[in-house]
């Protein structure tokens, strides 16, 4: 499983789903990355890598800026949603005087690192307003935050679940500095709504509306007709869609605080759930614990996901 960096969210959660594998006899190496565009191409490349943690939006920015790229589009259309996982919210901090998004147009603007989650989310969102700012500099966060208060640059992108602990740690100037709100409707289309509380940082007084992005676990389209590989590629999802149902309330109690705030039910947009994800969520589906074989339902969209899920999570 492809999931971030060592001290991350991400690798905190594949960790938690290798050791459901573990107690069934399932070994499910969790592998370091850079985030979710190496994910993406390591589910499509890397031998024996089924899954990966990746934000929603990755689909989009693949389609807008790689749509030149038939091998990244092909891969596009064979990547399927696993689960559904938490939001990561989308903060800007920006100075006072900065009442929108629309108006970073002509502001330095940290972005995030190249083919990081928050470069990812940053350029699509500006693209999508169509906001042209005078510079989009790639620090990341951490770096950002020391150049705003210094007056280097003008706002940054931050995209991680509320509280971040960058804010939280951090003392920050109300009267120099707030979070924009994220209101504007054509990103409906690719982020949910969502609001941090008044209170959450301490120098955001007033409840703040924005967007999310759902960090999701992706897998692949595989096809137990065309080889062994596939064969056995698409049994493990189907035993690890299993394991994690079942195992869904232990996660919650004793995995990553993280687990609490998923809603399994909440599919994002664009994404089509795998065929294989769907034969592990059967009530008569035992998870064989060795590598073997699983047959598929045929493609009937989401809508058998929603049924097979309620009744998997009345039992």
């Amino acid at each position: 499983m492809m999931t971030g960096g060592p001290t991350g969210t991400y690798i905190r959660i594949g960790q938690d789903i290798a050791a459901l594998g573990a107690e069934c006899g399932l070994t499910l190496n969790v592998v370091e990355s850079a985030g979710s565009l190496e994910n993406f191409v390591g589910v499509r490349k890397r031998r024996n890598t089924q899954f990966g943690i990746v934000q929603s939006d990755v689909l989009e920015y693949l389609k807008t800026y790689e749509k030149n790229d038939p091998e990244i589009q092909d891969a596009v259309r064979g990547v399927r949603i696993m689960f559904p996982l938490y939001n990561e919210e989308v903060h800007v901090l920006a100075r006072k005087e900065i009442g929108s998004l629309r108006d970073l147009a002509g502001r330095k603007v940290a972005i995030g690192v190249k083919d990081s989650g928050t470069y990812l989310t940053a350029s699509l969102i500006l693209d999508i307003l169509q906001v042209k700012p005078s510079e989009r500099v790639t620090l990341n966060p951490d770096a950002a935050l020391p150049k705003l208060e210094g007056g280097e640059i003008d706002a940054f992108f931050y995209v991680a679940g509320a509280p971040a602990s960058l804010f939280a740690k951090t003392e920050i100037d109300p009267a120099k500095f707030h979070l924009l709100p994220i209101t504007e409707a054509p990103l409906l289309a690719t982020y949910s709504r969502a609001e941090i509380p008044a209170g959450t940082y301490g120098f955001q007084s007033e409840p703040v509306d924005l967007v999310a992005v759902k960090a999701v676990l992706m897998t692949y389209d595989y096809d137990p007709k065309r080889n062994a590989y596939h064969r056995e590629s698409c049994a493990t999802v189907a035993d690890f869609s299993s394991l994690m149902l079942s195992g869904l309330e232990r996660l919650r109690e004793t995995g990553h605080p993280k687990w609490k705030s998923v809603d399994l039910g909440a599919l994002p947009p664009g994404w089509r759930v795998g065929s294989c994800v769907k034969t592990g969520m059967a009530l008569d589906y035992k998870p064989a614990c060795k590598a073997a074989s699983a047959g598929t339902a045929a493609d009937s969209g989401n809508e058998d996901y929603l049924d097979l899920l309620k009744q998997r999570l009345k039992n």
